[in-house]
């Protein structure tokens, strides 16, 4: 699929975040390595940023859209998927000497004011709700299922902006 002409080249960011040494909470990374099975067009460039939120400052910059994908904390329904506008999330990050502590949802805070209009406009966060978030490599069955419906919800964001 062509891009359209005012689609610049790496303006959809998608961004998966999450420890994948805690079970559920990597199912980020989990979407992005689903994503990079079949590659999506030229203007989508895919990031696992693990728990680092200052990665995703850096990578939304320059970009019209942007997708992230996190883990949510578990209430007992695994697997289900919260879409939310970027900007309801928007946090900002408190006072510390941690960037442990700066998290995605700082990034879309402090991303706005620092780069304005060069941070975009078009902001979509996809949660899936955890069951578990103990030591371990590997998701739980409903949240697998859930990143696979989230794989092909972000394909189908994706098709939606470049047909616009």
């Amino acid at each position: 699929m062509n891009a359209p002409a005012d689609v610049r080249a790496a303006d959809i960011v998608v961004i998966g975040c999450g420890n994948p040494n805690r079970s559920d909470d990597g199912v980020g990374p989990h979407v992005i390595a689903l994503l990079r099975e079949t590659p999506l067009p030229a203007p989508v460039r895919l990031f696992d940023a693990g728990t680092d939120g200052m990665a995703v400052l850096y990578r939304a910059r320059g970009a019209t859209h942007l997708v992230i994908v996190d883990a949510r904390i578990p209430e007992g329904r695994p697997g289900t998927i919260h879409e939310v506008p970027g900007a309801v999330l928007e946090n900002p990050p408190a006072p510390s000497l941690n960037l442990h502590d700066f998290r995605w949802d700082n990034a879309l805070y402090a991303g706005r004011r620092i780069h304005g209009d060069d941070f975009p406009a078009q902001v979509s966060v996809l949660l899936i709700e955890a069951k578990s978030l103990d030591l371990g490599l590997s998701l739980s069955p409903a949240v697998a299922a859930a990143a696979k419906r989230v794989a092909a919800r972000i394909r189908d964001m994706v098709d939606a902006w470049l047909a616009a």
